[in-house]
């Protein structure tokens, strides 16, 4: 057999392969997400109502009972959103938001008075008396009150507890009256029709049990819409809340992004255009509150960011990532990085490798840190995060400098330790059980786990057969569980998902060799039992 069809140099042709597809990956990634998307224009930059919560800034939460928005800050939105905003829902009636009919009126605004029910029977008794008390003073501003909001999605009342509220608000004021829950909760409660002027239903395609995609959702909307009408027949009926996340886990089909908010909403208004019927999309702006709750998704529903910007125009063409060449910087000092880190005596060879490794997983690091402006909550969150991609970093730095001197023809390169890669079996595993039993909020960190899984595969690859380490019995029981617990989450997906799939390849990168090595260390132990 000739040198060059060897074995060796078909494990180091392919190795190289890799390399060079993961850094021009990580290039066209970045490249792709910073390319201008056409979508369909909205009729007009007009919308007719939106949701509003002014708990938009750094620790600000509705959750802080002594939290209280000054009339000050809420008549610096309204004047911004009438704009764009023909009327705003609110939820409650405390910490502020009471003030909101009056300065609404002064923008030539109206408003669906929102009152907020839960659990706790006082609160709810002090929410109703405010909200008829503001109903009285000023019902040429309200176009309805909406008392209650999902109280029985969470389970915190009962059909007969709210229509009791209800009837009670709706004997006091003159304007109309109604409850606003996810559409299946008035299919399944159908005798609350009877205690509201109009009904108002939720259509979010992205969190329904079933996640809609983009393409989708909107007449999906309409297929929900026509089925509610149906089950009311002459009945009014509004949509409550509609909308789309710019930011968040995937969800089967259904991808949270920036060009799918706009997309949605834009398509969403077209629609509405064609048909008589009242809406309100969610919301305003973003509420970073809303993470803690409902995951990375929750606090990107707006239309305009925190800080009051907006996020798309609606008409042109939209592009998610403007910083885009930010990756590819990032690309390039991981390059010099590991260049400076590991290359004294490897030759072009080993100056290559690293540098294409460096590349890729600068590019990779840049993905996850962008994630992490997105969901990272805290200061807590953020250095926990970060000490995990430093992790990564010092790993793929390790596993570079082994893979390069493997390429550059040095047979025996340090062996990074061991403990290593338990490490990251662990750490690999213990996310992979949050995802499964409690995943519903969970981003996927891809990024982050991309460097050691590829980085041991390839080590793995690179090794000499004659090469035999049995590993550990902690390392045998991790990595045999990792494809079990990843194909779960593609399941939960529908297979709908790619970033699942992608999730499923990283578990088997890092699982596999390890599974492989087990056998390997076996069959040597076969047949050479005086070794053992």
């Amino acid at each position: 057999m000739s040198s060059a069809s060897s074995p060796v140099n078909h494990r180091h042709g392919f190795a190289w392969l890799v390399l060079t597809l993961l850094a021009l990956a990580g290039a066209y990634w970045w490249w792709a997400i910073g390319r201008p998307v056409m979508l369909p224009d909205a009729p007009s930059a007009r919308i007719a109502c939106v949701s509003y919560a002014p708990f938009r800034k750094a620790g600000e939460t509705p959750l802080d009972p002594n939290a209280f928005i000054s009339p000050a800050r809420i008549d610096e939105d309204l004047r911004a959103l009438s704009q764009r905003f023909d009327c705003v829902r609110t939820y409650s009636q405390g910490q502020g938001l009471s003030a909101v009919p009056e300065i609404a009126s002064r923008y030539g605004m109206k408003v669906l008075l929102g009152i907020w029910l839960g659990s706790d029977k006082k609160a709810n008794e002090q929410q109703v008396q405010l909200g008829i008390a503001i109903a009285h003073k000023y019902p040429q501003v309200l176009r309805g009150v909406i008392v209650g909001n999902e109280v029985l999605l969470r389970g915190e009342l009962s059909s007969a507890q709210v229509a009791g509220y209800l009837h009670e608000v709706r004997s006091a004021v003159s304007v109309p009256v109604t409850y606003a829950d996810v559409w299946e909760f008035w299919l399944r409660h159908p005798e609350l029709a009877g205690s509201v002027d109009y009904l108002t239903i939720h259509i979010l395609p992205y969190w329904e049990d079933t996640p809609v995609s983009p393409e989708r959702a909107v007449q999906h909307v309409a297929t929900v819409y026509a089925k509610v009408q149906q089950a009311f027949p002459g009945r009014r009926v509004m949509i409550g809340e509609t909308g789309w996340p710019s930011a968040g886990r995937p969800r089967q089909a259904a991808s949270a992004s920036l060009i799918n908010e706009a997309r949605y909403l834009r398509e969403f208004l077209r629609y509405a255009a064609t048909v008589n019927m009242p809406y309100n999309v969610i919301e305003a702006f973003d509420q970073p509150w809303k993470r803690e709750q409902e995951g990375t998704a929750g606090g990107y529903w707006g239309i305009f960011d925190a800080q009051a910007r907006p996020k798309f125009a609606m008409q042109g063409p939209v592009t998610e990532e403007p910083r885009w060449w930010a990756g590819w910087v990032a690309g390039v000092a991981g390059a010099w990085l590991f260049v400076l880190v590991g290359a004294w005596r490897r030759g072009w060879r080993g100056w290559l490798a690293l540098k294409l490794t460096g590349f890729a997983s600068g590019c990779a690091l840049a993905w996850q840190y962008r994630q992490m402006l997105f969901a990272c909550r805290d200061r807590w969150e953020w250095t926990a995060s970060l000490l995990a991609c430093a992790f990564a970093l010092v790993t793929v730095l390790l596993l570079a400098r082994w893979i390069a001197a493997r390429l550059a023809g040095i047979t025996q390169p340090p062996v990074p330790p061991a403990w290593l890669r338990f490490g990251w079996l662990f750490v690999l595993a213990f996310y992979g059980l949050l995802l499964v039993f409690d995943g519903r909020y969970r981003d996927l960190p891809l990024g982050l786990f991309e460097l050691p899984c590829l980085g041991y595969a390839l080590v793995y690859w690179l090794s000499s057969e004659q090469v035999v380490r049995m590993p550990a019995l902690e390392e045998r029981f991790l990595a045999a569980w990792l494809p079990v617990l990843a194909a779960i989450v593609v399941l939960q997906e529908a297979g709908l998902t790619p970033v699942a799939w992608l999730w499923l390849g990283l578990n088997l990168l890092l699982a596999v060799p390890v599974l492989l090595g087990w056998r390997r260390a076996r069959q040597h132990l076969r047949l050479y039992p005086q070794q053992a």
